[in-house]
């Protein structure tokens, strides 16, 4: 990766912003020597912005930082389906797009970037209790209320705060790679990858033991990817059959067992390309794949590249 200047990272902080949804893109993309990026938190003005939940925000810049940064996140605000935001700041979030940032929101965030119009034609998500508003007041939205976050290119929207997570990851994956997303995952004590895809909440009906039984198989089936792994095998170390394990695995996650362990091994894939000197053939028995070509085929199915590619584009120092 080419030590070009930091990217630069703008939090917009609308009137009511929630807590959470501040904080968190704030944390994930915090300005550190880790991280190749720099952060600034800003308003529709400098000076003091009401927040949500009792809390306020004192911003040392405006809507100037949009026109500074190359990725603007919209956190989530109180009452987004009464009234759109200040002129002022959608016009500002319009000619930030229009120079080539991108811009991700959070929750509630969404009700913002649909008032600049760029989500018009386009899949975007909110916070589940908001989709019928959004979908609503934006009818020329395509609402998904059943994903954690949407990338659009350069517009990505997420469900409530714990799913701003998963999209701020989502972003430093495509942006500096596995290896350092899953650090942040590490630092944020947060699952290292969440498709957005995956539903944003469990069915009720499916109970909560077998929920948690589920999220310990995953985590059995992570730490052996290099083995077998078929749908008979998860199914068995979760304890019911494979149609039920199938079924209740698609409801939970938004994907089959299969795709979910395919992902899995391309992720490891990836992050052993970023951080080793194995070679493609080596990787690819590590990661289960069995031989370079099969992992050069689901490599270039899933990510449009090829792990040499891969490897140029995210090795450190390069």
């Amino acid at each position: 990766m080419s030590a070009a200047r930091p990217r630069r990272v703008a939090v917009l902080v609308l009137e009511g912003a929630k807590p959470l949804d501040v904080g968190i893109p704030a944390q994930v993309f915090t300005t550190r020597a880790s991280m190749p990026y720099e952060v600034r938190v800003c308003g529709a003005a400098p000076g003091l912005v009401t927040g949500g939940d009792g809390l306020a925000y004192h911003v040392a810049d405006g809507l100037d930082a949009l026109a500074w940064a190359d990725l603007v996140f919209v956190p989530g605000y109180r009452s987004p389906d009464r009234d759109d935001p200040p002129r002022a700041v959608v016009e500002a979030l319009v000619t930030a797009h229009d120079r080539g940032a991108r811009l991700a929101a959070i929750s509630t965030g969404a009700f913002a970037l649909a008032a600049t119009g760029l989500l018009d034609g386009r899949r975007a998500t909110t916070h589940w209790h908001y989709t019928r508003a959004l979908a609503a007041r934006h009818p020329l939205v395509r609402v998904d209320g059943n994903v954690l976050f949407v990338d659009e290119g350069s517009v990505l929207t997420s469900a409530g705060a714990a799913s701003g997570i998963d999209l701020c990851l989502h972003i430093l994956r495509g942006d500096v790679g596995v290896a350092a997303s899953n650090h942040a995952a590490r630092r944020l004590v947060a699952a290292p990858y969440r498709s957005g895809g995956q539903a944003q909440y469990v069915p009720r009906s499916v109970p909560e033991p077998l929920g948690e039984r589920f999220a310990a198989t995953r985590e059995w089936a992570l730490h052996r990817l290099g083995e077998p792994l078929t749908l008979d095998t998860l199914a068995r170390q979760a304890g019911v059959s494979p149609r039920t394990f199938s079924r209740r695995f698609v409801g939970e996650t938004g994907c089959t067992p299969m795709q979910w362990v395919m992902r899995a091994r391309i992720d490891l894939a990836r992050e052993l390309l970023e951080l080793s000197q194995r070679s493609v053939e080596q990787i690819a028995a590590d990661v289960g794949l069995g031989t370079g070509a099969n992992l050069r085929l689901h490599f270039q199915r899933i990510l449009g590249t090829t792990p040499s590619e891969y490897r140029r584009t995210f090795t450190r120092g390069e």
